[in-house]
């Protein structure tokens, strides 16, 4: 759910206080991105997903 709430924040382009009540509160969200950004986890994951990437959807 925490990365849900990431990634709609971003494709709503709304500040932190405007994601929606399905997210829980707001405050929690944001320490753990921050959290996260800090300690290099995001570019981890996007590492990851970038190194297992299929590319179905690329004509050969």
């Amino acid at each position: 759910m925490f990365v849900e709430a990431v990634l709609y924040r971003y494709r709503a382009g709304i500040p932190w206080r405007d994601l929606p009540g399905r997210f829980e509160d707001f405050r929690v969200i944001h320490t753990r991105f921050s959290r996260w950004s800090k300690t290099c986890v995001w570019e981890r994951v996007f590492q990851h997903l970038a190194d297992d990437a299929d590319n179905e959807y690329a004509p050969d």
